[in-house]
């Protein structure tokens, strides 16, 4: 068991990924209207089917502040085909997340992030040999050295994959900064923490430290290296690429959210 798995072992719930377990053995629905568009309600936008708006799994209305949220999602309903593909949709899934799963309960997400932040994949180093441990510094003391001083989280690291409590002052210094974004916010940050594997990487995508690439780098570290030892696994190689497009596609919801 690498040490990527071992961390991931802890993971809570990956509503994403919940979603696709739900839908995969089911038939896909075919498409039944002509036009997708968006249309002003109260507080935001609706997305509109033929004029009628769009429900997410719980039944509440699929509405969003942010105009360059309704246009995308009004894009993703209006590619489909002849069928609707909800592996296609990732930003309609994520909506449908923030409005059914994290706004009624923010404080669960919180918890599931911070639990992250309490062993994360950035604390835990190698022991050897010499270039992945400076490998690691380099993409990992920059991230960590941000959230200390950005965050006031100083967390603290260890070598090998033995649990290491962090200080109380740091996870709850990360627990205020999640604390203060929205639904959206947590939603992107909690689907980038599970695909990654680090709640420190998605905080600082998240807050514009690093790229959504650079951060999706980071946390592929060893992975990267060990590919680099002993070559490529085409079935592991293609799952990591589904999960990137994953991760780039939380980020693109986290920008059009905050988009005016």
């Amino acid at each position: 068991m690498t040490q990527r798995e071992e961390l991931n072992g802890k993971a809570k719930i990956d509503f994403a990924e919940m979603i696709r377990k739900h839908v995969q053995d089911r038939p896909l629905p075919k498409r039944f209207y002509k036009m997708a568009a968006f249309s002003p309600v109260e507080g935001g936008y609706a997305i509109t089917l033929d004029g009628r708006t769009v429900k997410t799994p719980l039944k509440s209305p699929l509405s969003v502040r942010s105009r360059a949220l309704a246009e995308a999602l009004a894009a993703e309903w209006e590619a489909q085909e002849t069928h609707i593909d909800p592996a296609a949709m990732p930003l309609t899934r994520l909506t449908n997340t923030a409005i059914d799963r994290v706004l009624p309960d923010p404080e669960r997400i919180v918890e599931e992030i911070v639990a992250y932040a309490q062993s994360d994949l950035l604390c835990y180093r190698a022991d050897g040999p010499e270039p992945l441990v400076e490998r690691q510094d380099s993409h990992w003391n920059p991230i960590l050295d941000w959230a200390a001083d950005t965050l006031g989280a100083r967390l603290v690291t260890a070598v090998g994959i033995i649990h290491r409590p962090q200080p109380e002052e740091a996870i709850a210094a990360v627990r205020r900064h999640l604390q203060s974004m929205d639904a959206n916010g947590l939603t992107a940050v909690h689907n980038m923490t599970t695909l990654s594997g680090s709640a420190v990487v998605a905080i600082a995508v998240a807050g514009g430290h690093i790229s959504s690439e650079q951060g999706w780098i980071a946390a592929h570290v060893d992975e990267d290296w060990q590919a680099e030892q002993w070559g490529h696994d085409e079935a592991a190689r293609r799952r990591q690429e589904m999960r990137r497009a994953e991760f780039l596609s939380a980020f693109e919801f986290l920008q059009l959210s905050r988009a005016a």
